[in-house]
């Protein structure tokens, strides 16, 4: 599919950037020795790095081009100087003033990757050296501060870190990562401007130095102040399995991909070793560092895409300090700047609309890029199913652009939601097949004569019963008695999985509804899971005759209880299943409306919660786990006599239109 804009393209820097990068840093000759800068027991001198700063005639604001000019000796000095090093003199000098990160272990990779002469290795080690500074710059302004800044040009300009590490500190590390006036490493690199060849070695040489010597100004402010640095712990990555679209990234398709990279052009020729790197770092289970290359490029080719459909080539570069950059947030936005509506999203369709909103944008999502650019994630324990799902998506997006015939492959249906409620559906569906355990037959039967639990079940056929008339009627299961008997309910689930929902752009509310939704299906799904494995064992147990008298109680409670969660759970699915196919109807509920709503949401939210504690093997509470479902019943069916579901809302809309 050619219609992007054409290679050879040999910068994604616009002149003045480059300059700044490329080419300011090299102008002044003059060799600067190492030991004015650093001395033999690596304590950083940084009067002779902060006189290297220019600031402009009226001393407001800095002179970037003029400190960049004076800087480039000083970092060239730095750069030969940690190159005549070995790792072990590394170490010993400089690893005690980079504990301050909170992620040490990171920078004798970066010292190798400097020594590799390999651009790219050192490409990626000044993403993550920007990433776990920025984190623990965080850290050291919360000592202090209350609300961080989000953005990294905004915690270096804030007077929280200069009353800690110095004004004309700060004023340095604004010159290399905190200004798109200046060096802007951070930005160029993580959204993917900068081509390997086009960040010259010394800077991550210098950032590696600088790094080091804030560590020995903070530990002197430590000291001073008797304060404690404490770092925040890392963001770990939950539910990605209500995320999963695509199968696990085989060696076969592996080996296909990288004859597609060639071929793709969606991919910049200037770029194209980021993505093979990427590659070999996922088969090396480096998945954090094939992330990040894979993240940044997808916004470089995103952008490329971008800058063709909207017809604004001139996006593809990176702008001037004056303008804004052309990044993930604008590429993805319904509208242009200008109002214009985006063609991008027309042009590659909802489904992968939906993944990249899903994977980068979503509050509730994993935010990848987010989390790894502002260092919220711990690199070595980035799991290994994001960077599957990146890197199959990849191989999907490179295809679109290579053949016409291969566009039927995004046509893929994703909803986090309905894959979790055809997940429980399953799972309920093996506990009838469970088989009692020989002696446990009669109490069980005796079971069947509980009234309570009896009368539950009466009330769930009958919500159950009120809740089919507002199937569409293209989805409704055919049967001849008055209710839909339990046996065909899995039969209507999947029909109603089968109807698509909107959720590109959606309002807020609509998302927040759907965030309940899914939480509410994730804690169902761990229920099934547990039941099933605790009926299991149990059952072993009792043939083994290694279970004790209470537990032989216990279990038989379980039996029991099954009687009324398998339909209490299925109530709740086919629940989830109707709101979220009329979910764009809570727009028409007005604000009090919405809020008694959304309180209901929350109540069968709180009631999963605690039924997967209950039924958590640790606890195995089976009688509570009866006692919780009754009450969580009745507010259902409380609930359902106002009339205020979504299914209620949709029923009286289409009434009006009639």
């Amino acid at each position: 599919m050619e219609i992007l804009i054409e290679d050879p393209i040999t910068t994604c820097l616009s002149p003045s950037v480059y300059d700044m990068i490329c080419k300011l840093g090299f102008e002044a000759r003059e060799n600067c020795h190492i030991s004015s800068i650093v001395t033999q027991n690596g304590e950083v001198c940084w009067t002779t790095i902060t006189d290297c700063v220019v600031y402009t005639e009226s001393a407001q604001g800095l002179d970037y081009g003029g400190s960049v000019r004076l800087l480039g000796p000083v970092c060239q000095a730095v750069h030969l100087h940690l190159s005549s090093l070995t790792k072990g003199q590394f170490e010993t000098r400089y690893s005690p003033g980079l504990q301050w990160t909170g992620v040490p272990e990171l920078f004798p990779e970066m010292f190798d990757a400097l020594g590799s002469l390999q651009s790219l290795a050192i490409s990626l080690s000044l993403m993550k050296l920007t990433s776990c500074l920025e984190r623990a710059l965080a850290d050291v302004y919360l000592l202090i501060g209350k609300e961080c800044p989000f953005l990294l040009r905004d915690l270096i300009a804030s007077e929280e870190l200069a009353q800690v590490f110095g004004q004309s500190v700060m004023d340095v590390l604004k010159v290399f990562v905190g200004s798109p006036c200046g060096l802007n490493l951070r930005n160029v690199l993580w959204h993917g401007f900068a081509a390997p060849q086009e960040i010259p070695p010394k800077y991550c040489s210098m950032m590696i130095l600088l790094t080091a010597g804030l560590g020995q100004l903070l530990k002197g402010y430590l000291q001073q102040t008797k304060f404690t640095l404490a770092h925040r712990p890392f963001i770990t990555l939950t539910s990605l399995e209500d995320l999963i679209v695509f199968p696990d990234v085989t060696y076969e398709v592996l080996s296909v991909l990288e004859e597609v990279m060639k071929k793709s052009t969606f991919i910049l020729k200037i770029m194209l070793p980021y993505w093979e790197v990427a590659l070999i770092n996922f088969k090396s289970n480096r998945f954090a560092d094939c992330a990040i290359l894979l993240l940044v490029q997808l916004e470089t080719g995103l952008r490329k895409v971008f800058a063709t459909v909207n017809k604004c080539p001139k996006r593809l570069l990176t702008a001037e300090s004056t303008a804004l950059y052309t990044t993930f947030d604008e590429i993805l936005a319904k509208h242009l700047n200008d109002g214009k509506i985006n063609q991008l999203p027309l042009f590659l369709g909802e489904p992968a609309m939906e993944f990249l909103w899903d994977f980068l944008n979503h509050q509730e999502g994993p935010r990848l890029r987010d989390r790894l650019s502002h260092g919220e994630i711990s690199l070595p324990e980035f799991p290994k199913e994001a960077a599957n799902q990146l890197l199959a998506f990849s191989f999907v997006l490179l295809l679109r652009f290579i053949d016409e015939d291969l566009l039927s492959v995004f046509k893929q249906e994703k909803a986090a939601v309905r894959a979790l409620v055809l997940s429980c559906e399953r799972s309920i569906g093996v506990w009838p097949l469970l088989p009692l355990p020989e002696g446990s037959e009669r109490e069980a039967q005796r079971s069947e004569g509980n009234s309570e639990i009896n009368a539950c079940r009466s009330l769930i056929t009958e919500i159950v019963a009120e809740l089919c008339h507002h199937v569409p009627e293209t989805h409704r299961v055919p049967h001849d008695s008055e209710h839909l008997p339990p046996e065909k309910w899995p039969q209507l689930l999947r029909e109603l999985c089968s109807i698509p929902v909107r959720t590109l752009f959606c309002p807020r509310a609509v998302l927040e509804v759907l965030a309940v939704l899914r939480k509410i299906g994730a804690h169902c799904r761990r229920v099934c899971g547990q039941v099933a494995a605790c009926a299991e064992l149990r059952r072993r147990q009792w043939e083994d005759r290694s279970l004790r008298s209470r537990q032989r109680r216990n279990y038989l409670r379980l039996v029991h209880s099954i009687k009324l969660l398998s339909p209490m759970l299925y109530l709740i699915l086919l629940l989830i299943a109707l709101e979220l196919v009329n979910i764009h109807v809570v727009l028409g509920k007005n604000t009090s409306e919405y809020q008694q709503y959304l309180r209901f949401l929350k109540s069968i939210l709180q009631y999963t919660e605690n039924l997967a504690a209950y039924t958590s093997q640790d606890k195995n509470k089976w009688d509570e786990a009866v006692n919780l479902t009754q009450a969580a019943l009745l507010k259902i069916w409380t609930f359902s006599e106002k009339k205020q579901m979504l299914i209620h809302l949709a029923k009286k809309s289409a009434s009006k239109v009639v």
